[in-house]
């Protein structure tokens, strides 16, 4: 594969280690290496090859999910992050998006490199003990599907899917076309049956027993006259 037509971008904040970051990629890879600001829109060419490497410790969870979904309808672009505290953490983030690679904070530059090289040739990139790990949360998420899940009702498992998108409950109530009222009402019902007190604990508990929400491509939308959606960019 011809890496000077492939992209490797940086999702992180623009400052002066940053750009080192970036000129010791483009000076060791073959191919161009960008960045961009977490909240910044971005649109990428269909032509080139583009391993996205998104800066935990920059990107909070919504915006990993708006990625997560910009791969999701792209043709030919692979999600990796980066400045992952341990192993730990990487599960963590893994149960909750789609990843190809896996750089801790400990890795080296070299490292890092040979990653993306790796990553851009259409392979993935995390250790053998993590590979392991994700492969038996997916068994036991598989098994779980075969049950019952704690006696929620489908449209409950719909709004606790959408709890790990980090949408909010006006969101929820406009993607389900019912009150925010009603939201509240499946929340507190969902909470007592799986026994947490908050959202975060909910979707703790999803990602253990539901797995990864998918990307919400396509949602539906209200006429925006009724519930006007925040910005969050």
């Amino acid at each position: 594969m011809d890496k000077g037509q492939s992209l490797v971008l940086l999702v992180t904040a623009s400052n002066p280690q940053s750009q080192l970051f970036i000129d010791y990629l483009h000076q060791q890879l073959d191919c161009q290496v960008s960045v961009v600001a977490p909240t910044t829109e971005w649109k990428g060419k269909d032509s080139e090859t583009t391993v996205v490497l998104l800066d935990a410790d920059h990107i909070d969870e919504a915006t990993m999910q708006q990625w997560h979904v910009k791969a999701a309808e792209a043709n030919d672009m692979s999600l990796a992050a980066f400045n992952l505290r341990d192993e730990e953490h990487a599960v963590e983030v893994l149960s909750a998006m789609n990843l190809q690679g896996v750089f801790y904070r400990s890795d080296s530059l070299e490292m890092i490199c040979k990653g993306l090289s790796i990553l851009l040739e259409g392979n993935l990139w995390m250790s053998r003990s993590l590979m392991t790990r994700m492969i038996q949360f997916f068994r036991r998420q598989q098994l779980n599907s075969y049950r019952p899940v704690c006696g929620l009702t489908h449209r409950e498992l719909e709004i606790i899917a959408m709890l790990g998108t980090g949408a909010s409950n006006i969101e929820i109530a406009d993607q389900l076309f019912v009150s925010e009222h009603t939201v509240k009402s499946h929340l507190y019902n969902i909470f007592r049956k799986i026994k947490v007190h908050n959202r975060l604990q909910a979707v703790n508990w999803a990602r253990q027993n539901l797995g990864a929400p998918p990307p919400l491509v396509g949602r539906r939308q209200r006429e925006p006259s009724q519930h006007p959606i925040p910005n969050h960019s």
